[in-house]
Parts: C-alpha cells; structure tokens; sequence
C-alpha cells in the first residue's frame, strides 16, 4: 500500500514538472518575435513593450475554463470570428502542435 502511494506520489510530481516546464516553454514560445510574437498585440504576464491591440491576456482559466477553447482560440481564431486581426497559427503552419499545446498551457496558466 505504500509503497504504491510513494509510486502514485513520484507521478504526480512527474507530471507537475513536466506540465511547468511545458509552461516555461510556451511562454518562450509566444514571446518569441519569430513563433508566437503575442507581445506585439496582448499584454501579458512580466512581457515588456507590450500591444494593446488585442485583449490584455490575463485571467484566462476564468474566460476559457475548457482548456481546449482556448487551444481551438490559437489554432484558428478566424472559426469564431472571421474578422480577426490574430493570425490563425495551427491553420497557417506558424506553430507545431506541440508548440500550440506549450502556448496554450502558458496563456492558460495566467
């Protein structure tokens, strides 16, 4: 029994690690001037010489409670509104999957 607890414990922790370093990546991801380049429309987080275009990036558990939303939000915003000014990065090649998935479970986590 304990010994399975300490195995469902080493898990957990594994998992967390893995979830805050795929977070840490996102971030380097959206506010890199060559992937994500979020920082030219949104402010967000500890980000520098920000834009006010688009929507301060903040509270985004709270506006998008089903993380997938928000992912389908970055993939492809031109779905929900086809006037947007945001580039539609999954539909357009701009990220990977994986790439998305990271600056998803950033933008999420703020």
């Amino acid at each position: 029994m304990i010994k399975q607890i300490l195995i469902g414990m080493s898990l957990l922790t594994a998992a967390s690690t893995a979830m805050a370093g795929d977070i840490e990546e996102g971030k380097q991801i959206a506010y890199d001037r060559k992937k994500g380049n979020c920082l030219t429309c949104h402010m967000m987080d500890d980000g520098q010489q920000t834009g006010n275009f688009g929507p301060p990036l903040i509270a985004m558990k709270a506006r998008y409670p089903e993380f997938e939303k928000l992912r389908a939000q970055i993939f492809d915003p031109t779905v929900r509104n086809p006037n947007t000014s945001m580039p539609p990065f999954g539909r357009h090649g701009i990220l990977t999957e994986e790439e998305i998935d990271k600056v998803t479970k950033y933008v999420h986590s703020l």
